[in-house]
């Protein structure tokens, strides 16, 4: 319960303020009175009381009409009434128009009073504590909601970024295997990573295929030519074709990552005077 409390007192009888004085002397918390509902609600303006207990019959205004007007301008405020004239109607229209926590009558028992006091702050605490989460729950979720509307821009922007390049990786391949050249792309181990549709024309038949090793399909004819330089050879074909490979080497970064040996058909003998690849 907090120490720094403050709980009001409104009774047109001094003698019952000075009777809850002495009676709320020793508890952990600060009693304020005041003799009028004008007085009392001066007093709430300048400083909050989350408990407020009020007289039901006092002159200027009935206990029940302060406590509406309380809830009205601090509705977090916890609010009793105590009175002597109470019957069951007047109790029962206290608790609907004024949202009143408890009725208490005159006389009181101190016992019974002091723990509806109690009880009435650990209500006041509790709703505050609950709204403290709300807020920080609510507060969670907008992060969470923020982070979501993120994330699926940064799914968006990374989809529109997969297909561009997927159209790109699509264009290139249609590129590639347009060229009048054969293509084949292998790995550090030898492995066909790549053929374009022109090797594949050449060297299909001979069980040349990505996942297998270059050896396996590449006649000796042309895996004699494939020199590890760079340097063009001369190379023949399965089928009689005639022409000019090269090996070229594949770099990431300063890491070597394999090959790609390209295959030109020449129409004349590649070893003439004048002959073009």
């Amino acid at each position: 319960m907090d120490d720094q409390a403050s709980i009001l007192c409104v009774d047109d009888e001094r003698n019952v303020l000075r009777s809850l004085e002495r009676l709320c002397m020793d508890e952990p918390y600060a009693l304020l009175t005041a003799d009028s509902s004008a007085a009392a609600l001066d007093l709430l303006a300048r400083r909050f009381c989350p408990v407020v207990i009020a007289d039901y019959r006092m002159p200027d205004m009935n206990g029940v009409a302060f406590l509406r007007e309380v809830r009205r301008r601090f509705p977090d405020t916890v609010r009793i009434v105590l009175s002597g004239y109470a019957d069951a109607a007047t109790i029962v229209s206290a608790i609907n128009e004024g949202e009143i926590y408890k009725f208490i009558p005159k006389p009181w028992n101190d016992d019974e009073l002091k723990v509806t006091i109690r009880n009435a702050l650990e209500k006041y605490l509790l709703e505050q504590e609950n709204k403290r989460l709300t807020q920080e729950l609510r507060a969670k979720n907008r992060e969470l909601e923020e982070l979501a509307h993120r994330q699926e821009d940064i799914i968006a922007q990374k989809t529109a970024d997969l297909r561009i390049q997927n159209q790109s990786l699509q264009l290139a391949q249609t590129i590639l295997n347009l060229l009048p050249l054969a293509v084949i792309g292998v790995d550090e181990e030898g492995t066909v990573v790549q053929l374009n549709a022109h090797a594949q024309r050449l060297f299909g038949a001979q069980g040349l295929v990505v996942g297998e090793p270059l050896e396996n399909g590449m006649p000796d004819t042309v895996c004699h030519a494939v020199q590890e330089d760079g340097q063009p050879a001369p190379y023949v074909a399965p089928n009689g074709e005639r022409g000019i490979v090269l090996s070229v080497p594949l770099f990431y970064g300063e890491t070597r990552a394999g090959r790609v040996i390209i295959l030109q058909k020449t129409f004349a003998d590649p070893h003439a005077a004048g002959s073009r690849p």
